[in-house]
């Protein structure tokens, strides 16, 4: 499975649903975050609101205040794969369907 495979499958997560649902699972209410972090509780509701998104390093800061981390890494990109899913979509279903079964023939082919 390639990195952008595993990507796709992920659902959309923002910071504000990060943020709520660290809070949440510490028990915390967003006065007690706020204080952990030395910000006014306001900012706290904006930024689970997802009103305002916090900067990285604050959302790091959050989680952490939170007992959770957020690990990070650069992977590559791979503009390929994205780039041939929005060829595929502008195709009719019975040409998909075309290239997929050709694509499986030359497959079986090579494994002659």
């Amino acid at each position: 499975m390639t990195t952008s495979s595993l990507v796709r499958r992920l659902p959309r997560v923002t910071s504000a649903d990060l943020i709520r649902e660290a809070r949440l699972r510490a028990g915390l209410t967003q006065a007690q975050l706020a204080e952990r972090t030395g910000r006014d509780r306001s900012v706290v509701a904006r930024w689970e609101q997802g009103a305002v998104a916090p900067s990285l390093e604050t959302l790091l800061d959050l989680l952490r205040a939170c007992g959770f981390d957020l690990p990070l890494a650069l992977v590559p990109y791979e503009a390929v794969a994205h780039e041939g899913l929005r060829e595929a979509a502008l195709l009719s279903p019975e040409r998909r369907i075309e290239r997929l079964l050709t694509r499986l023939d030359e497959a079986e082919g090579g494994r002659g």
